[in-house]
């Protein structure tokens, strides 16, 4: 990609993060540390990756994403708003009473969502299933699913990835946000899953590890997926919990609180900041 394209991924997902916390504080609850460790997943995805169509959310020949870690809701309403689906002034009403935002995404309710989800572990397998009906009816497009580094604790997790490499779904991107903290604590010492890689890898995919946060990584990787036949592919994201608000980088206790007005104050003059220095004003 071009500088000028690159730059403009990072204004979009400044602008996404800002719908983190637009949300989660008119929510007063909510889980914005795993949704900022994203944004640039999902800004890439939606914003160069995907073929969709904003007016036409059930295009039958769309690409597909699921949230695996539905928890992380903010961030994809975040995306999908920016994207065209639905208005950006709408991010403030998330889980209010009759809004159509709840606090985990519902295909039924929002434009460009694909799969509810929130029980961790369900997404994945509901994308491999995806996938496997684009192949049986000769359909080319692709399915694309998030999970959580603790969610992937999950054994349910690792039956899908069976089934994945099994059917050779090549049309599948599974997708690991390895920002290390879980409601609990720090993954290692929860329930380690690591060697992440080297796991996916026995269990039949192609694996890339790259930087979260770094869209020349992000693209190449996902080039790659493109081009490799006969087993899913898996990348796994390198990234910080909270990621572009200083007090919310790599603090545990940000994975499903809410900013208070202060808080909120705090973070959104440090994201408009990032965002002028990004459009050089």
């Amino acid at each position: 990609m071009t500088e000028q394209e690159k730059k403009q991924l990072k204004i979009t997902a400044c602008k996404v993060r800002m719908g983190v916390i637009e949300g989660t504080h008119g929510a007063r609850a909510g889980h914005p540390g795993g949704s900022l460790s994203a944004a640039d997943l999902f800004t890439y995805l939606y914003f160069r990756e995907m073929n969709i169509e904003p007016a036409n959310p059930k295009w039958e020949d769309r690409d597909r994403f699921v949230l695996s870690k539905g928890h992380t809701a903010p961030g994809l309403y975040a995306a999908l708003a920016n994207r065209g689906f639905f208005p950006v002034e709408d991010l403030s009403t998330l889980r209010h009473i009759d809004s159509y935002l709840q606090g985990h995404p519902n295909m039924n309710t929002v434009p460009g969502v694909d799969m509810s989800t929130g029980s961790l572990g369900q997404g994945i397998s509901v994308a491999c299933g995806m996938a496997l009906g684009a192949k049986h009816q000769g359909k080319s497009f692709r399915v694309y699913t998030l999970l959580g580094d603790g969610e992937i604790e999950e054994g349910q997790v690792w039956e899908a990835c069976m089934f994945a490499a099994h059917y050779k779904l090549d049309n599948l991107c599974v997708i690991v946000d390895n920002n290390g903290l879980q409601i609990d604590g720090p993954v290692a010492k929860v329930m380690s899953p690591y060697p992440i890689d080297e796991k996916l890898r026995a269990f039949g995919f192609h694996v890339e590890v790259i930087d979260g946060h770094d869209f020349d990584q992000i693209e190449a990787a996902m080039n790659v997926a493109r081009v490799t036949s006969g087993k899913p592919t898996a990348i796994v994201m390198k990234t910080t919990k909270g990621k572009g608000v200083s007090f919310m980088e790599n603090q545990v206790g940000w994975h499903g609180k809410a900013p208070n007005d202060a808080e909120y104050e705090a973070a959104m003059r440090e994201l408009n900041a990032s965002l002028a220095e990004l459009e050089g004003k």
